[in-house]
């Protein structure tokens, strides 16, 4: 009978050590989920509205045996490509057994959704460095979009493109310009320094090109004779042909812009260019010839192909080159109604000019000085090309430059 008994407590004692082992095996597991790394570059922001994010996930009971449950909640709701800030007082719960038996229970860290790369300005940073986004400070508007000239504490100058607020077009307006060129660095691109999401405001940040942009120096008030040498005018479509280039044969995925225009080709003080302006850049992955979209850009640059059907790829692209060059050479709009009906199409007029073998009564009038004969036909032989009606026989940007 004492042996029996002893065989008994004994084996009580190895249950309870089991069970202690097991728990403490178990704690320790859950103390050590690793939280996700945040960028050093991204600033923390405190969002006093949290009706522009996500809703706050309902606050869970706690879970006295396994306190990573919670944890593992909060972050399968919220993606690990997203961080929410709350206010104190709407901060979901979270336990945590990092400190065994303090009982504290941390809040979540205050964050919102970033992409990992550039600067992220608060708004309040973009207020100052723009005098409240004053109207003297504007520098350019758009259909959706107003960009302001700012200068920030560490007296860097910038251009400051604040977003239309209707949330949704704005909203993908911002995630697409920001997707596409957010990583891109050329020398004939400008570039994307960082961006602001707070509430419902969307910023994006631009380094600030301090000389205007080609339409400016083509339309505007220059007097009889233009700055714009016939050198000046190549060196301008040379850049941005292989800024261009860049974004449709140096990026996976391709990068078609949609909007290139005169207003959209910034200008520095050594008249270098700079493709500006990505607020309608669509993505085009390398298994697909072309995809199909809403219609969007400017009248007189828009390929007749994509305005019909609304089929784009990087030739749509293309043809706006085109349309470019021959404004740069003839320093007319591409679509004026202020001129006989034969010349209100740009392209229509420069194709019956150089049929008549004219190509020289093309010429912008302001040119300092006309160029040779053959340099003339070498620019409007591309210019055509780029701007035939069959998008297959135009011209890749790639060959434009050679």
């Amino acid at each position: 009978l004492l042996f029996l008994i002893s065989i008994c407590l004994a084996s009580k004692r190895s249950k309870k050590t089991t069970t202690i082992t097991t728990t403490t095996t178990t704690t320790t597991t859950s103390s050590s989920i690793p939280v996700p790394d945040v960028s050093k570059e991204i600033q923390e922001i405190r969002v006093l509205d949290p009706n522009p994010l996500p809703d706050p996930i309902p606050e869970p009971e706690p879970d006295e045996e396994n306190p990573s449950v919670v944890y593992n909640r909060i972050q399968f709701e919220i993606g690990k490509n997203h961080r929410i800030s709350y206010p104190t007082e709407q901060r979901p719960f979270l336990r945590s057994s990092s400190r065994e038996g303090s009982g504290e229970v941390p809040t979540v860290i205050p964050e919102v959704s970033h992409l990992g790369w550039g600067h992220w300005y608060t708004l309040r940073e973009l207020e100052d460095s723009t005098n409240g986004f004053a109207p003297e400070n504007v520098i350019g508007e758009g259909g959706y979009g107003i960009v302001y000239h700012g200068v920030l504490k560490d007296n860097t100058n910038v251009a400051v493109k604040n977003l239309l607020n209707n949330r949704g077009q704005a909203e993908r307006e911002f995630k697409v310009e920001v997707e596409a060129i957010g990583r891109v660095r050329h020398k004939n691109l400008v570039r994307l320094l960082g961006y602001c999401a707070e509430g419902a405001h969307r910023m994006l940040v631009y380094e600030y090109v301090d000389n205007g942009n080609l339409e400016q120096w083509l339309h505007g008030d220059v007097g009889s004779c233009s700055p714009l040498t016939w050198e000046i005018r190549m060196n301008i479509i040379l850049g941005t042909a292989k800024g261009l280039t860049y974004l449709h044969e140096g990026l996976e995925p391709k990068v078609v812009h949609r909007d290139i225009k005169s207003s959209n080709i910034l200008i520095d003080k050594q008249w270098n260019s700079k493709v500006s302006d990505f607020g309608l850049a669509k993505l085009l992955g390398s298994q697909s010839s072309y995809v199909t979209t809403r219609v969007m850009g400017t009248f007189g640059y828009v390929a007749p192909e994509y305005a019909s059907t609304g089929m784009l790829n990087e030739r749509s692209d293309v043809y706006s080159f085109g349309i470019l060059i021959m404004e740069v050479i003839t320093g007319r709009n591409p679509v004026d109604y202020s001129r006989p009906p034969e010349e209100v199409n740009l392209v229509d007029w420069l194709k019956k000019m150089v049929s008549n073998r004219n190509p020289e009564g093309v010429l912008d009038p302001k040119l300092p000085e006309k160029p040779t004969l053959r340099a003339l036909k070498r620019v409007l032989l591309v210019a055509l090309r780029c701007t035939d009606p069959n998008a297959q026989k135009r011209s890749k940007m790639g060959h434009v430059i050679h």
